[in-house]
């Protein structure tokens, strides 16, 4: 790898852990705001105040917004799994404790591998393939669906996992000259008919906030948009092998967090489901960087 390849993934590493511990602190806010207020109001007050911050941040930045190129092609398949990715992570995240949907998060950069080697022509050979099906055992370990079988809150973890992988392979394939700014305006601002969707499912109308929901939504708005806008930096700039790994470190936050602040504690099959997801992936990206290691100089990309 050329000396800066390896800074940018470098830089985009410590942007990665940076998103990761702004996600936590976001989504611990939700949670919080979710116990207080319908949870489609959650994601729609969130993606309407996040989404029109990150316009007014593109139109400091003289980015176009307000464009067509946003809402076309992978820019669309971008939204729209945000869209689905923002309803069925707060379906589930409204009931289920937080420790364990930033456990399951953890199988995101398994499947986004996977997906590299489908869909975009990466290599990936038999040892990281077999990395990958253990890891989703470790996910069928954390949900643990022996003892009481797949619930709804369940597969919606596992819908919002594939579609947060999908965002951020699609995310590889933005034109370079589509702002970072305008691509997190519409991706915040597509949970906004999600956050409607979810509302009218579970029947549910606008409640009325008093000062300490807006604290928590403005909270969570704060935490997200910096996280938002540094994941969708630390994914265009670094290689996926390089930068997904470093998703891991969100789960040592939201345990943290839940723990001191929710009274979560860790069950036995999240610890050792977790472990396992864990360390296929640290395997599977080792075995990534062995073998470009290995590749003679002018097979390297330029």
């Amino acid at each position: 790898m050329t000396a800066p390849a390896q800074n940018e993934n470098r830089k985009a590493a410590i942007m990665m852990i940076g998103a990761m511990g702004a996600f936590a602190f976001e989504d611990l806010f939700l949670k919080q705001a979710a116990g207080t207020m319908p949870p489609g109001q959650v994601l729609v007050m969130n993606g309407l105040i996040g989404g029109f911050t990150f316009v007014a941040l593109a139109f400091r930045n003289r980015e176009p917004v307000f464009s067509l190129r946003a809402l076309r092609g992978i820019a669309l398949v971008r939204n729209l799994a945000e869209a689905v990715a923002a309803y069925t992570y707060l379906y589930a995240l409204a009931v289920v404790p937080l420790a364990l949907v930033a456990a399951l998060l953890q199988a995101t950069p398994l499947v986004v591998t996977a997906g590299a080697a489908l869909f975009l022509g990466e290599t990936v050979g038999w040892r990281r393939w077999s990395a990958i099906i253990a890891g989703f055992i470790g996910v069928l370990i954390i949900l643990d669906p022996w003892s009481s079988g797949f619930s709804l809150t369940s597969i919606a973890l596992l819908f919002s996992v594939a579609a947060l992988a999908l965002r951020d392979l699609v995310t590889r394939r933005l034109p370079a000259d589509l702002g970072t700014m305008s691509v997190s305006a519409w991706g915040v601002l597509a949970s906004v008919p999600a956050g409607f969707a979810l509302m009218w499912t579970h029947g549910t109308s606008f409640a009325w906030l008093d000062g300490a929901s807006w604290t928590l939504l403005l909270s969570a708005v704060c935490f997200g948009v910096i996280g938002y806008y540094m994941v969708i930096e630390a994914m265009r700039i670094g290689e996926v092998s390089a930068v997904a790994p470093f998703r891991y470190s969100r789960l040592v936050f939201a345990v943290i967090l839940a723990m001191i602040f929710l009274g979560e504690s860790l069950t036995l099959n999240v610890i050792i489901g977790s472990a396992v997801v864990i360390l296929s992936g640290v395997y599977m990206f080792a075995r990534a960087r062995i073998r470009k290691a290995r590749l003679p100089e002018e097979a390297l990309p330029r």
